[in-house]
């Protein structure tokens, strides 16, 4: 399942009004999350630009390649990982049997052939290994103990079902798998726990996305004395109508370190604002630009020209 590359871009829009609340189909115990809602992103007016970028780039290359169509057929995405599990993938939509049958000829020939039937809760589903011999086999060995928003995993093995209606389910696990087909593709989000990820939440959001922090190893490229003491990011594109409307909010662990990064951020921006070599257009982000901080919660804003999104995707 190479047709994950698009989930990168989408990661990138996500460049959202904020409460402490479930998102559909995200369980509690979810270390991060995305959410891309499609349908919305059609309908919208700014968000519209962005999503014909979006359809004209990744969607086109998806189609040449593989012959699906998530123009006309994804509705919304979701993926997700818990500590210690891979990560689930569901789209929903208007989903054909012919996109049906696709899904799993794509998952047939990445297993050389070797595709395995399955069953749970009287509903199949299927499983592939691609065998990269073992050379790749080693350098692409995932450990429990790093925390990798990587959808790299699934190109490698993965549980796939499409027989939910209107559903297509890609899972690590088949833990995973079998309680997706047991709930026939719906994710229990009923039991918050503490310590759950916040979510970004708007009156049109098209795109969600947040990460808990704390499951990062220090070593890596969070690796600074700020991350450190980063709790959890969510971040949410929302169309505005003229404008897309971004935010991004950060929860530190200790009130005094959301004050420290609040000032830096501000201070960022205030010298920017006077930078003579940066483009007219993104000092006119900047001056849209919002900083506030509640408890150990910083909350920054934007509002941004849709058409000055798509440039910056182009480069």
């Amino acid at each position: 399942m190479r047709y994950f590359k698009f989930l990168i871009v989408l990661f990138a829009l996500a460049v959202p009004a904020l409460a402490h609340a479930e998102a559909p189909g995200i369980p509690a115990s979810a270390t991060w999350y995305f959410h891309a809602d499609f349908d919305a992103m059609r309908e919208g007016k700014a968000s519209r630009v962005v999503y014909d970028w979006l359809n004209a780039e990744v969607f086109e290359e998806i189609r040449g390649e593989t012959g699906i169509d998530l123009h006309k057929e994804a509705g919304h995405m979701t993926a997700f990982a818990a500590a210690g599990e891979g990560p689930v993938v569901v789209f929903d939509g208007n989903i054909s049997t012919e996109t049906q049958d696709k899904i799993i000829a794509l998952a047939a020939a990445a297993s050389a052939g070797e595709l395995q039937t399955l069953k749970s809760s009287g509903k199949a589903y299927y499983f592939f290994e691609k065998d990269n011999g073992p050379a790749d086999r080693d350098s692409d060995e995932h450990h429990d103990n790093n925390f990798d928003i990587d959808m790299g995993s699934l190109d490698e093995e993965a549980y796939v079902s499409v027989a939910v209606k209107n559903k297509v389910l890609v899972t690590n696990t088949e833990k995973q798998m079998k309680a997706l087909l047991a709930s026939n593709g719906k994710i229990d989000t009923a039991k918050m726990e503490k310590g759950a990820l916040f979510v970004l939440r708007a009156e049109r959001s098209l795109i969600q996305a947040g990460v808990n922090a704390a499951e990062m190893e220090a070593g890596n490229d969070w690796d600074s004395n700020i991350l450190r003491n980063t709790k959890q990011v969510a971040v949410l594109l929302a169309d505005l109508g003229e404008k897309l409307g971004f935010e991004a909010q950060l929860m530190t662990n200790e009130a005094e370190m959301v004050n420290s990064i609040a000032s830096i951020v501000r201070g960022l921006i205030s010298l920017q604002m006077f930078n003579d070599d940066l483009d007219p257009e993104v000092v006119a982000v900047l001056q849209t630009a919002t900083v506030n901080v509640v408890n150990n919660v910083l909350k920054l804003s934007l509002a941004l020209d849709p058409a000055t999104v798509v440039a910056a995707l182009e480069d």
